[in-house]
């Protein structure tokens, strides 16, 4: 791994094999893994563009044993956090996502500020946004975005 992602997003799973296939499907490649000494993979590498996924094994790792270890491991992971990623094909993306098992919490709709855009919970507790930017977007996205909210 000589060409470092500038973006490092760490997520937390009990079976990462399972997780790392699931966002292998999101567009992200297998660059790395490590296992356990009995086989077990506790960590996957993956990378889309400048964005590296770190998805470490929620037990198994040499992680402190701290109040927000344990937090962690209480869950719900990812809490307050969503992760967005540009795509090509929103509809299609939501389509892959809600067949491997993810809750959709926003369904693909166009928005005001210019993009095409939709919101999924994954099967490990994450939250993600899959966006693509229309053509034509408004000059003042912002202004776009607030009157869409409280206008």
């Amino acid at each position: 791994m000589n060409d470092e992602a500038p973006f490092r997003v760490g997520l937390r799973a009990d079976d990462v094999s399972a997780a790392a296939a699931f966002y292998e499907g999101l567009g992200f490649e297998r660059i790395g893994r490590i296992s356990s000494p009995d086989g077990r993979t506790v960590m996957a590498i993956l990378r889309r563009g400048d964005l590296q996924l770190l998805v470490d094994a929620l037990t198994g790792m040499p992680f402190p044993d701290s109040d927000r270890e344990r937090g962690t491991l209480a869950g719900p992971r990812g809490l307050g956090v969503v992760i967005g990623i540009a795509v090509d094909d929103v509809r299609a993306t939501v389509d892959y996502c809600r067949s491997a098992g993810c809750e959709v919490t926003t369904e693909t709709a166009d928005a005001p500020w210019g993009e095409r855009y939709a919101e999924v919970l994954d099967p490990y507790g994450y939250a993600w946004k899959f966006f693509k930017v229309l053509p034509d977007p408004p000059h003042d996205t912002l202004h776009s975005a607030y009157d869409s909210w409280f206008g």
